[in-house]
């Protein structure tokens, strides 16, 4: 989470000037727990903190207000048993380990501990029951606990009304909160200056592995070391050729063996440079490598900007098909600079509109209103308009994931025009279209499709088709074999029990999930399609 963490018991100990043990025995326990109080109501007064408190701290009721007051209370809950299996694996020879334990029969006494707090215990906000859970399993559960108790604001809104900020995180463009993490995206013009004091804020230290494209490197590569530098970063870079085609299992083979030649260790981070292509392949080497190294995102594309470093979705393709090999994997955090679009190529930058209109027409009619109105100011990128713009189709694209981490539900809308473009992709060897493209087309064989169902009327086809060709981008195209792309979208990720499940939609910003759409419509549209 990028918390700062304290132990009530180490506050007690620098409060008294001695350790525990001693506290109790000159003393007693009345004495201890007026140090408790003490060091809990100043532990207590700190925002943006993981406290782990005593298990005798609940019994005083004046404790409980505070706690009630001060932020989420949770219960890690365990049998006896397993608290005295645990107690006895951190003994390490002493002879005690609680002073509350030193008896003759420590099982005993801390049955009748727990018999006599478990009230108090009951009146904690999320338990979790530890017994037969990993340390990293706890911890997915504690992050779940305190997103669930502490969702206070608009449930539909809770991308714009993110919870209390963390250290650093104030000026977040929007959160990401999900049990495979909680992260900040920050949207800004001239952030990767920032690069370094950004990821310090999140926790991370001492060693940073920037993977990025050649070109992407070329340009930004310097600024982005040097910034990590002032940091106290160690920095180590790894440029790949640009391209769809270089996101396989051989370029992370390469990843993985350049990370084992430079040490690197589990808690070292890699620091993914560039579009959407270096985001999925950085993010799988991080998800993958010593199962799990931290990500982060630093996205200098459009598409990447507004859609595919927030999510969490890392992969590398096959050549049957588009990211077949892949993970849900969070980022620590997203840096977008949105000042880096300046050196993007013109058709990279059209591409990425589509990410962004999509966004538009799945989820916000506001923001389809602001593309069509400033069409003009954002594709001569400026400052102003092109931010507002990032910073709220990625507000949206976080919203949606934070419901819907794994693409079980509701994330499954944001694949709207990607089943057709997926097979274009596949079916072109992925060197003809740029993804942005490819999507613009199968939102179009989507609409066409909706309009084919009896679901969507005329007139919003057209819009959408007016939306897209004003950003620059194909709403047809031609020279693709058919049975190629009918072939690529069998093996695409959105099948279920063998059915293609389809994003279509209603209306502006009312998408629906269909299975049910007949062959020969797909095959019309496409014919339309593939002029």
């Amino acid at each position: 989470m990028g918390w700062g963490f304290v132990d009530s018991d180490d506050q007690i100990v620098a409060i008294a000037g001695k350790d525990i043990p001693e506290i109790f025995a000159q003393d007693g326990e009345p004495r201890f727990r007026e140090l408790e109080r003490q060091a809990l109501e100043e532990v207590c007064a700190r925002e943006s903190f993981v406290i782990s408190i005593g298990g005798g701290a609940i019994v005083d009721p004046r404790n409980r207000e505070l706690f009630a007051k001060s932020g989420v209370l949770i219960c890690l809950e365990a049998k006896p048993q397993t608290i005295y299996q645990r107690l006895l694996a951190v003994q390490k020879g002493d002879s005690v380990v609680r002073p509350l334990l030193a008896t003759d029969d420590p099982l005993k006494r801390i049955e009748e501990l727990k018999a006599s707090r478990q009230q108090f215990y009951a009146t904690a906000d999320w338990t979790v029951h530890t017994d037969n859970l990993t340390l990293d399993e706890v911890c997915d559960e504690v992050t779940h606990g305190w997103r669930r108790i502490s969702e206070k604001w608009d449930p539909e809104k809770r991308h714009i009304y993110p919870p209390p900020a963390t250290t650093g995180e104030q000026d977040a463009a929007c959160m990401v909160i999900t049990i495979g993490g909680i992260h900040p995206v920050f949207v800004g013009w001239g952030l990767l200056d920032e690069l370094g004091k950004r990821m310090r804020q999140a926790g991370l230290g001492e060693f940073a592995y920037i993977v990025s494209d050649e070109e992407v490197y070329l340009h930004y590569g310097a600024r982005a070391s040097e910034a990590l530098e002032r940091a106290g970063f160690c920095v180590e870079s790894f440029a790949v050729e640009p391209g769809e085609g270089t996101k396989t299992i051989d370029t992370a083979k390469e990843l993985y063996d350049w990370l084992v030649e430079r040490r690197a260790e589990r808690g070292h981070a890699i620091v993914a440079l560039g579009g959407g292509m270096v985001g999925d392949l950085a993010g799988f080497v991080a998800a993958t490598f010593l199962r799990g190294l931290p990500l982060v995102q630093v996205p200098t594309t459009l598409v990447a900007m507004a859609d595919s470093s927030i999510g969490g979705k890392v992969a590398v393709n096959l050549p049957e098909a588009k990211n077949m090999i892949g993970a849900f994997y969070q980022p620590r955090l997203v840096l977008t600079d949105v000042s880096t679009l300046s050196t993007l190529p013109q058709r990279e930058l059209a591409s990425g509109w589509a990410e962004i209109i999509k966004h538009a027409l799945i989820l916000d009619p506001d923001l389809l209103e602001f593309l069509e109105a400033n069409a003009e100011r954002l594709a001569n990128l400026d400052t102003e308009a092109i931010t507002a713009a990032v910073k709220r189709s990625a507000a949206l694209k976080a919203g949606v994931v934070s419901e819907d981490e794994r693409e079980r539900g509701k994330r499954m809308i944001l694949n709207y025009g990607h089943t057709i473009a997926h097979g274009l992709e596949a079916a072109t060897g992925y060197e003809r279209f740029l993804h942005g493209e490819a999507v613009a087309i199968g939102m179009m064989g989507s609409a066409m499709l909706s309009q084919k169902l009896e679901l969507l009327p005329q007139d919003i086809v057209k819009r959408q088709e007016g939306i897209i060709q004003k950003f620059g981008l194909p709403t047809t195209c031609s020279g693709v074999d058919m049975v190629e792309v009918l072939k690529a979208m069998e093996l695409d990720k959105k099948m279920m029990e063998g059915t293609v499940r389809w994003v279509l939609l209603t209306g502006v910003g009312k998408p629906v999930l269909r299975d049910d759409v007949p062959v020969a419509h797909v095959v019309s549209v496409l014919e339309e399609l593939l002029t």
